[in-house]
């Protein structure tokens, strides 16, 4: 993704006479305003405001302090706000195309359609389906509250898509490229490589170098010309598989140390993630079916060793990921380099040397844990309005059921031979006795569409705010590694060990973060990536905009991008 160039404040301010006139019209809306406001005031409350005015000095009032003009912040304070809106509104809408399957294939056999009602091969009912698009391009909350469903599972949130926000460009000023085509080499290989995973979600990353499932997972992507995962010397590894697109994904160990280093949440240290059986669902016809119609789901079973783990496999990846509360591993993240006491950016306003005064509710500690918060709620409406008003795409399980289908002979969809070909699918097959994608979580995916993922949206987003804080090329000290059970972490000793930096490993945390969806069967990889450098853009919309409101001299923070490159914001 390319960075677009730091704005320069002088070229995005309003001029004088554009603010005076805001400003002017501002004033007649107040003068509205004031006359309603005045109305939901309790006369008692009013008047005791009007006793404490004659008692006490107005400090807005006040001739001893020239310089700090307290009474114009009001006009300064709209002025802020209108030079970020100026300076968003700069930034032109670009193009939003999607892959045109919906066009191609008018059945929605390309196109999320779960949670409607299917016939026995998925495909949905043509009125139903007919609604739903019509409902999208209206965006109308009417309609979307009409559609009727195929279970008792609904919709999530499409509303969200068309919410505006104070903060960040419009979702409409960012864009992504469109999802591969469900005919597409490129569709087939994302599809083999999530069969490969759900196959080896009980093998330990420590195991990768010497598991078979590992060996013949990267044997056949190897083979696979559009296979774009990362290479070590021009092959897939035990070490690059199922890894990251960013250069530090494929350095020391596969789970990220913001997963695996000691922190506490204030006086409650970390202990540990409770993790599930191993088992699949909705490798059988009848519940892959209930599952896309959107029927209740019956509940995993619960784990009879309720032993904390660290995270050691794939299926200990979507586990964590189902329940985690979105922005948690990036808060987790922040309170560990606060207790490794990593260095801040050098930036920062507040540097060591100064004596006098420190950061606190900015450009300190506690802005970093707030601005969490604050970029993965813009995070989620960009991810929403991609997922429901751009491109639709369906999800990797009702993909799956083509594969199928195609493969049983039962129906004939447009598919890649790659696929169908593949010793992925095979090996599905005879473990399972279908093609169906084998899912670690009952209920399969959430209701809402693939592309992109919102859990990399929020992890391109949320990642990019700290390594913007802190000095993303700190050496993290003293390394370590999962255990084969995952009941303790050890020293990690690789020849690569001094390689990982706060800024690779919160690359990897993203990834991570996005491939443990992957794991449990719900998101292709162009999801996870292309939600990254969406979320990336919206954490530097967000930061561009709060530029426009310190007090203190910031000149700006520089890191390194997912793309590697160095961005100043």
């Amino acid at each position: 993704m390319d960075e677009k160039p730091e704005h320069k404040s002088e070229s995005y301010l309003l001029s004088r006479d554009e603010n005076s006139k805001k400003l002017k019209s501002a004033h007649s809306r107040r003068a509205f305003l004031k006359g309603i406001g005045a109305a939901g005031v309790t006369v008692p409350f009013a008047a005791a405001v009007a006793r404490a005015a004659r008692r006490s000095p107005d400090v807005l009032s006040d001739p001893n302090s020239p310089t700090l003009n307290i009474k114009n912040r009001r006009d300064q304070a709209f002025t802020n706000r209108l030079n970020a809106a100026a300076d968003d509104h700069q930034l032109k809408a670009p193009p939003h195309p999607n892959n045109g399957d919906e066009a191609t294939y008018p059945s929605g056999i390309a196109n999320f359609t779960k949670g409607f009602a299917h016939n026995s091969f998925g495909e949905v009912d043509p009125a139903v389906y007919a609604s739903y698009l019509a409902a999208v391009n209206t965006g109308k909350r009417q309609d979307f509250d009409a559609l009727v469903m195929g279970g008792t599972e609904p919709l999530v949130d499409p509303q969200a898509g068309l919410a505006y926000d104070l903060e960040t460009y419009d979702p409409s000023q960012l864009s992504i490229p469109p999802a591969d085509n469900l005919n597409s080499p490129n569709l087939a290989a994302q599809m083999i490589e999530l069969y490969w995973m759900a196959l080896a979600r009980d093998v330990p990353f420590s195991q990768y170098g010497t598991d078979p499932t590992i060996a013949a997972a990267a044997s056949e992507l190897n083979g696979l010309s559009t296979y774009v995962g990362p290479k070590i010397s021009g092959d897939v590894t035990p070490q690059s598989i199922f890894r990251g697109f960013t250069a530090s994904d494929v350095i020391g160990p596969y789970i990220s140390q913001f997963y695996l280093q000691p922190f506490s949440y204030g006086a409650m240290p970390f202990i540990g993630y409770s993790t599930t059986l191993p088992g699949d669902f909705a490798t059988e016809a009848s519940t892959w079916l209930n599952v896309e119609n959107g029927a209740p789901s019956p509940l995993a079973p619960e784990n009879p060793d309720p032993q904390l783990r660290y995270l050691r496999d794939g299926r200990d990846m979507a586990d964590y990921v189902h329940n985690d509360v979105l922005y948690q591993e990036y808060l987790n993240a922040a309170l560990i380099l606060i207790k490794m006491k990593a260095p801040l950016n050098s930036g920062n306003p507040y540097p060591p040397t100064l004596k006098s005064e420190t950061g606190f509710i900015t450009f300190g500690f506690p802005m970093a844990e707030v601005l969490l918060a604050e970029v993965v709620a813009r995070a989620l409406k960009n991810a929403w309005f991609e997922k429901w008003f751009v491109h639709r795409m369906a999800r990797p399980e009702e993909t799956a059921g083509l594969v199928h289908f195609t493969i049983t002979g039962q129906k004939s969809y447009p598919l890649d031979p790659s696929v169908l070909n593949s010793k992925a699918a095979a090996a599905v097959f005879a473990r399972n006795g279908t093609y169906f994608i084998p899912m670690s979580y009952p209920e399969g995916s959430p209701l809402h569409p693939s592309y992109p993922a919102a859990h990399a949206v929020i992890a391109g987003a949320s990642a990019t705010v700290l390594k913007w804080f802190f000095n993303d090329s700190f050496v993290i000290p003293h390394p370590v590694t999962t255990t084969d059970d995952g009941l303790e972490v050890v020293p990690y000793t690789g020849s690569d060990a001094g390689l990982m930096t706060v800024g690779g490993e919160l690359n990897k945390l993203a990834s991570n973060t996005g491939f443990g969806r992957m794991f449990a069967g719900i998101h292709w990889r162009k999801d996870v990536q292309e939600g990254m450098l969406l979320g990336e853009a919206v954490a530097i919309s967000l930061l561009r905009d709060q530029a426009h409101l310190y007090n203190e001299n910031y000149t700006g923070f520089t890191f390194t991008s997912f793309s590697g490159k160095q961005v100043t914001v």
